[in-house]
C-alpha cells in the first residue's frame, strides 16, 4: 500500500494498526517516490539480520552458526509476544 506522506500524517495511528494487524507494509511516498516505510516487527528483524550478515560477508568472513555476528553482540532473549491494545478501523469507520 502506498500512502503520500501528507495523508500518512493524518492517518498515522490507523496505518500503524494496519501494519500491526495485517503485516502488510505501508510505503510512504512524496511526489510518487518512496521515502520511508512502516513494516511489521518481524520484517524489521529480518531486515536487520540480513543487513548484519551482509556486513559480515563484506568484512571477509563467515560466522559459524549460533555465534554472534559481532563480538559485542549479546545473544537475543526470547521475544515476548507483542500485545496491542487497538484494532484496525479503516478511515471513516463508524461503529
Amino acid at each position: 500500500m502506498d500512502v503520500p506522506v501528507t495523508e500518512a500524517r493524518a492517518q498515522f495511528a490507523d496505518l500503524v494498526n494496519r501494519v500491526a494487524y495485517t503485516g502488510e507494509p505501508v510505503k510512504l511516498t512524496r511526489r510518487g517516490r518512496v521515502m520511508a516505510a512502516l513494516v511489521s516487527p518481524e520484517d524489521l528483524e529480518l531486515l536487520e539480520t540480513i543487513r548484519s550478515q551482509r556486513l559480515d560477508l563484506q568484512v571477509g568472513g563467515t560466522v559459524p552458526p549460533g555465534q554472534p555476528s559481532r563480538p559485542a553482540e549479546r545473544p537475543q532473549q526470547p521475544a515476548q509476544p507483542m500485545r496491542i491494545a487497538a484494532e484496525y478501523r479503516p478511515p471513516g469507520f463508524r461503529p
